[in-house]
């Protein structure tokens, strides 16, 4: 079985089992749980996970929108291209694809380093941790990465350490609709595939911006689950980025993605 099946599998099969893993985890930590238990800040890895990503992920730069940038990544010429998905012993490797929406944020901050620079940023569902390395490289003062998928900790650890960076801290706790905390900026990309993590994501993020002004960037390639939600209705286009050919070869022809901001009609409206 290929890859870019396994990868279609994870798409449609699993998809929802992943939204539901980031809705049944709610009331995530309290922002005391978020300033003292950041992982990835001098805690060692579990070596038999670090070798077991170093020996079945291909360093690359290539066939992104941000070659400045060097992740862990399954490939072709990576063994889980090719073998059965059940076989792959951790959780599903979402973190492993670069998608497009991360791509276009990170994209966006590295030629636009003005919208980071000195400022506390958090990256929602942060997989690989690209964007999170971007805000790091275009000089955010605070990073926090977040996504519930342990591995994908891991995996950002060893991409901060092929970009040259210290590991910014990483919360594997669900954080939507937790407090909301006082980030200048969240960044978000791909988050929206499923329409109740969609609703808990606009509700979270209108609360955010309510209580601490918090700017919102979200990047999505225009797929039918966010365009069809009502969130898309208070969204600004910011910028479109044309898709490299291997990229859209991965999202099924995708062309395009957009980094949009979030600007909610009403912030002040109850949450």
């Amino acid at each position: 079985m290929a890859f870019c099946t396994w990868k279609w599998f994870l798409l449609l099969g699993r998809q929802d089992t992943f939204a539901k893993a980031w809705r049944s985890r709610r009331g995530g930590p309290s922002l005391r749980w978020m300033r003292c238990c950041h992982w990835g800040t001098g805690k060692p890895l579990d070596p038999e996970v670090r070798a077991f990503l170093e020996e079945n992920t291909e360093v690359t730069s290539s066939g992104h929108l941000t070659p400045e940038i060097r992740l862990r990544l399954l490939t072709p010429r990576c063994r889980f291209w090719r073998e059965k998905p059940d076989l792959w012993p951790y959780g599903d490797p979402f973190w492993a694809i670069y998608w497009p929406g991360g791509q276009a944020l990170s994209r966006y901050i590295l030629d636009n380093p003005c919208v980071v620079k000195g400022r506390s940023v958090l990256d929602l569902g942060s997989g690989c941790g690209a964007t999170a390395i971007a805000a790091m490289m275009s000089g955010a003062s605070q990073v926090l990465a977040n996504d519930i998928d342990p591995i994908a900790g891991v995996a950002m650890i060893l991409n901060c350490e092929l970009n040259h960076l210290t590991p910014f801290p990483i919360t594997i706790k669900n954080i939507i609709n937790s407090e909301a905390g006082n980030w200048d900026l969240i960044v978000l990309g791909d988050m929206f595939y499923d329409e109740q993590l969609a609703d808990g994501l606009h509700h979270w993020l209108r609360k955010c911006i309510r209580i601490q002004q918090t700017e919102v960037l979200i990047g999505d390639p225009g797929r039918h689950q966010f365009l069809s939600h009502s969130i898309h209705r208070q969204l600004h286009k910011v910028i479109e980025y044309s898709l490299p050919e291997y990229t859209r070869q991965e999202n099924n022809g995708l062309t395009s993605s957009i980094v949009w901001s979030y600007q909610p009609s009403n912030s002040s409206e109850s949450c």
